[in-house]
């Protein structure tokens, strides 16, 4: 079936919950958000929530990295 995610047509397979369709994307469950037709998906829904053809998806990845101490010692000016 084909929904929208990222603002791009993806044919994705019928009958997939949130937490699947993200599964099925390979995306990391704990560091993503979902916004599905506009509405932000709450977690605790991911996994009651099918995805139904023509729906619009927004999927944030978080991304970690850096260190702490890059601004040990610097002073803003």
């Amino acid at each position: 079936m084909e929904i929208h995610l990222n603002g791009e047509r993806q044919e994705v397979p019928e009958n997939l919950t949130l937490a699947a369709l993200l599964d099925w994307l390979k995306l990391p469950l704990d560091r993503v958000a979902v916004e599905r037709n506009r509405q932000i998906a709450p977690r605790a829904v991911w996994n009651q929530t099918i995805v139904q053809s023509g729906d619009r998806l927004e999927v944030v990845h978080f991304v970690g990295g850096g260190t702490e101490d890059l601004f040990i010692g610097s002073s803003v000016r």
